[in-house]
């Protein structure tokens, strides 16, 4: 698969303040790559770099196999601050003055992108009658101004309710469908479990894992089952492994494996041996959540 973004120790400081520390990833055309961390671990730092906002002190990186210019950056929408529109004009106006300030793309693609984000039929009302997800949606909107293949979104659910959060969520997966690629910091854990192929977890300005979501959440196989007696289903499954922990809320046994060692088949031929019929045996994964404190040790 090819890459639209490659970083290459990328290192930037303010003062004695180490922001991002030797930063190194490439992002596949076609994703929804997710920035991921807490507050102050350097992501908007980082889309900041990446559009030439701030210069790095160090390292570089390359957007379609080419260096930055002003060229390239008119391939890439971005929205990295709050939606910065004037409010007594309807959205049409906004993005009127929007393109004509960027130069992206020509009065024709306006009715097109609204009717990407779903904004056409309000078009003419005006943006303090919009609601925060529907202030979000324009500007997303803005920066699909003149069709570019990269999207890069900082914080793009911040502040919203979950109706908000939930509308930019399934506009990220459309624009996925319709073949952009986007790269989108966050700290909301779930949302990115829920949009992002690809993911770049960073701690205080480090890298700490990167790779496809599915990956870094499978760093060990849990096997969640159920019986009537689950202190004796305890008993059985631990003799796979030790940490097998009864979970009160969902009244199911859980219990770690390392990687592709759960044989299912295994796990319940034993439990009906010791005369327990088990009414739930699943595979799950890691929720991204949980791997994320793992590794961040926080």
């Amino acid at each position: 698969m090819n890459s639209v973004l490659s970083l290459s120790h990328i290192k930037k400081s303010y003062g004695s303040v180490q922001a991002l520390r030797d930063v190194s990833f490439s992002v596949p055309e076609g994703s929804v790559f997710g920035v991921l961390g807490p507050n102050g671990s350097g992501k908007t730092t980082l889309l900041s770099i990446i559009l030439d906002v701030l210069k790095a002190n160090q390292g570089s990186f390359l957007w379609f196999g080419q260096p930055g210019s002003p060229a390239q950056r008119r391939r890439i929408g971005s929205l990295l601050e709050t939606p910065n529109f004037y409010h007594y004009l309807s959205a049409v106006d906004n993005l009127r003055v929007t393109q004509a300030i960027s130069g992206r793309g020509t009065r024709a693609d306006i009715d097109l992108v609204l009717k990407k984000v779903n904004l056409y039929e309000r078009r003419n009302s005006r943006f303090k009658s919009y609601s925060l997800g529907m202030k979000q949606r324009l500007a997303i909107a803005a920066a699909l101004l003149g069709d570019p293949r990269v999207l890069v979104l900082d914080e793009p659910t911040n502040g919203l309710d979950p109706v908000g959060i939930a509308e930019i969520r399934a506009l990220i997966l459309e624009l996925k469908k319709t073949g952009h690629t986007i790269i989108m910091a966050s700290h909301l854990l779930d949302e990115v479990e829920k949009v992002c192929t690809h993911v770049a977890i960073l701690k205080t300005g480090k890298v700490i894992t990167t790779g496809e979501v599915n990956e870094i959440m499978q760093d060990e196989d849990v096997v969640e089952a159920s019986a009537s007696d689950l202190d004796r289903l305890v008993t059985v499954l631990g003799t796979f492994g030790t940490g097998a922990l009864i979970d009160p809320a969902t009244q199911t046994v859980r219990l770690a494996l390392p990687k592709g060692t759960a044989n299912l088949e295994e796990v319940n031929r034993r439990c009906f041996q010791e005369g327990l019929v088990l009414t739930h045996l699943l595979l799950k994964k890691k929720r991204l959540e949980t791997r994320f404190f793992e590794l961040t040790e926080d």
